[in-house]
């Protein structure tokens, strides 16, 4: 399964972006769906993740309700809607696909076998 980010750029605060992860190969649907984000220096960190029938979202306390990650099974896409943006959530957004194991791994780098280079989101204050 290839998996690949797009739709990064510069904002500013309080505005919006869509990230979407475009995935290639079989049993797409199949497979959950999470989004991480490492800013400079710091982390790779949880950010949203959806299972693999679009039943059930996670998401960071931090995005919690100004972020919402939904899939299109038709097209093989992960959505990652981000609203209310802030400087904080800079950094570099990486899209990965996996078979979690449990619903704790959904939110852990472990639960992900695929991922992709990442694009880049700057929110400028």
């Amino acid at each position: 399964v290839l998996v690949e980010e797009s739709g990064g750029g510069l904002v500013q605060t309080g505005d919006s972006l869509r990230l979407t992860c475009a995935a290639s190969g079989r049993s797409f649907s199949a497979y959950g769906m999470g989004w991480f984000r490492q800013a400079s220096g710091k982390e790779r960190e949880f950010v949203a993740a959806i299972t693999w029938n679009g039943d059930t979202a996670y998401y960071s306390d931090s995005v919690k309700g100004r972020f919402t990650i939904s899939r299109e099974a038709a097209r093989n896409t992960v959505s990652l809607q981000m609203n209310s943006l802030k400087p904080n959530d800079t950094g570099v957004y990486f899209c990965a696909a996996g078979r979690p194991w449990s619903s704790d791994d959904y939110y852990l780098q472990r639960g992900y076998d695929y991922w992709g280079q990442g694009t880049q989101v700057t929110v400028s204050s």
